[in-house]
């Protein structure tokens, strides 16, 4: 994935969100909806978020220095993690507060016309975001499902936008629902309902997004269909036998090998270096995110020694 990919996802959202988050405060002030309001701060988490994951991405483009060799791509990691911790916090948070708070003093909606047409407009804005998502994540995806491509992604931004998104468009419906119950039985109760349901669900994606930001951010190895390809390509030539193999990705598309390997004995030192190269060659021509290779020649000693 290079640098550029998912920013127009990520450009998308930013819109949508910004907004929908000043409609759907001019839409509580109108209505005092509890359900609006929680909404309200969604958007601006998000809008937030969105500008942090384009800051992260700016920042990882940074050259390597003396102090961090390997680069600065890991910033794309940490990002989408401050992301998760925000939408938990300002998201999840604010509305169960602000939820509980109108289910125990209802009150009533007024102008509730108003609130669910903003919020059929805001459906509208953030489908066209969500397809966005869908259409820039699709060949990353392959043929895996939407659920394991968020747990794999080594890519945070496109994960990140998709549940947001996702939730965003449940967080409506259920908005909707507050709203319209609220409307159609008098009882405030159900605008805060809502809003109960709305927390509950950013906070059950912003503990997914944490989790699998975390593994990310302190270092994850390559999939095990990555891990046979790098293998397939070493046993090749004068190697004969990987001894030991070890992957982490340092960003999104930089993927640090390190392995050992059993070369054909009595090899001179020039040979050596060239089944070295050879090697190298051969794992970037299968693994093009194989930036940094280290490899380093040993013997096989679980062949008997020869007489």
């Amino acid at each position: 994935m290079s640098a550029g990919s998912g920013t127009r996802a990520i450009i998308a959202a930013l819109a949508a969100n910004a907004g929908i988050a000043v409609a759907k405060f001019v839409g509580f002030l109108f209505t005092g909806s509890s359900s609006m309001l929680a909404e309200s701060v969604h958007s601006l988490a998000d809008t937030s978020n969105q500008g942090l994951l384009l800051l992260g991405k700016k920042r990882a483009q940074r050259e390597a220095t003396p102090e961090h060799p390997f680069g600065y791509g890991r910033d794309r990691f940490f990002y989408s993690f401050v992301v998760a911790l925000l939408l938990f916090t300002l998201g999840a948070v604010f509305s169960l507060y602000e939820g509980v708070h109108k289910v125990l003093e209802p009150a009533p909606i007024t102008s509730p016309i108003v609130a669910i047409v903003i919020l059929g407009v805001a459906v509208l804005l953030e489908s066209y975001s969500f397809r966005t998502a869908i259409h820039e994540s699709r060949d990353l995806k392959g043929d895996r499902s939407w659920w394991r491509f968020i747990r794999e992604a080594t890519e945070p931004e496109l994960p990140v936008v998709l549940l947001e998104d996702f939730g965003a468009l449940i967080g409506l419906v259920l908005a909707l629902l507050g709203v319209g119950l609220t409307m159609l039985t008098g009882n405030g109760i159900w605008d805060g309902i809502g809003t109960v349901g709305i927390g509950l669900l950013l906070g059950a994606i912003a503990v997914v997004l944490i989790i699998e930001m975390k593994s990310l951010l302190i270092g994850e190895g390559a999939d095990p269909t990555t891990v046979r390809l790098i293998t397939e390509a070493l046993e090749a030539g004068r190697v004969e036998r990987v001894l030991h193999l070890r992957t982490q990705y340092l960003s999104p598309d930089e993927l640090l090998v390190a392995a050992k390997i059993a070369l054909t004995p009595a090899l001179r030192l020039e040979d050596v270096a060239q089944a070295i190269d050879d090697a190298e060659q051969r794992i970037r021509a299968a693994v093009p995110a194989a930036h940094l290779i280290y490899l380093e020649p040993d013997l096989d000693r679980t062949k008997p020694a020869s007489r």
